[in-house]
């Protein structure tokens, strides 16, 4: 069997961490998730994931202090984020992408097939 790749989703609608957990479950993913950013990190030093998925809008800490904690971390910098977003703005993609290095960034609405593609595309990588 091959290596499960393990996915946190960080996402304070919990409809839409189900549905991402419904699109990468089908494709062969494990995925984790959480409701809020501070749970979030605990379980990302926790778990020490493949990849995580990263709302930008919560509550209390918000996706870009999760994204800057989990850089700064020795145990968890090398771990890919995918910034998902309704923040379709194109200087929010700018900042994501070129100034805070993301790995990916999604749009809200998107696609299973988009979603499945990004998380690939990231893996491909590490």
């Amino acid at each position: 069997m091959a290596d499960v790749k393990q996915v946190i989703v960080i996402e304070d609608d919990p409809e839409m961490i189900e549905l991402v957990k419904l699109i990468l479950t089908k494709d062969g993913f494990d995925v984790i998730g959480v409701d809020n950013g501070r749970d979030g990190l605990t379980r990302i030093g926790e778990v020490l994931p493949d990849v995580v998925l990263l709302d930008l809008m919560m509550p209390g800490m918000d996706g870009w202090e999760v994204y800057q904690a989990v850089k700064a971390n020795e145990n968890t910098k090398h771990i890919p984020v995918i910034i998902i977003t309704a923040k379709a703005q194109s200087i929010d993609r700018v900042l994501g992408l070129h100034i805070a290095k993301v790995d990916d960034y999604i749009t809200k609405p998107f696609s299973p097939s988009e979603l499945v593609n990004s998380v690939r595309k990231v893996l491909l990588k590490t």
